[in-house]
């Protein structure tokens, strides 16, 4: 299989002769081995594992994004991608430093939400008067 791993920026990851990957979802972990049927997949923060002959396993830490394989080829989309050798260090950054932006970006958007709902109701009694 191909993987390519896509940031909003730039590619972060392209491997050729991947035999499997192992993704997670809200609903837990999942396999992709070659024979696979296509599919489309809404990934959480957490680790995507995959291997190729010459370079063993391999993990990244991943934030939340999509999967999507087409025949041989599979794409992973997400916003934020970190790779490194020490699963545990891999997993404590994607805690740290994903989940706390999940958190600071759902309070923005309740801030965001508040000021257009404002904004609306102001517009509304201007037309009103």
């Amino acid at each position: 299989m191909r993987l390519k791993i896509l940031l909003p920026f730039r590619v972060f990851a392209d491997t050729t002769a991947v035999s499997r990957i192992v993704a997670e979802t809200r609903d837990g972990s999942f396999g992709i081995l070659p024979q696979r049927l296509d599919c489309v997949a809404a990934l959480v923060p957490g680790i995507l594992a995959y291997e190729t002959a010459s370079a063993g396993e391999v993990f990244v830490a991943v934030d939340e994004g999509i999967l999507v394989k087409t025949g041989t080829d599979v794409l992973v989309s997400v916003r934020r991608a970190l790779s490194g050798a020490d699963l545990g260090a891999l997993r404590k950054s994607v805690e740290s430093e994903f989940l706390a932006l999940d958190e600071n970006e759902q309070s923005t958007r309740t801030v965001m939400t508040k000021l257009e709902t404002g904004f609306l109701r102001r517009f509304a009694s201007f037309q009103d008067e």
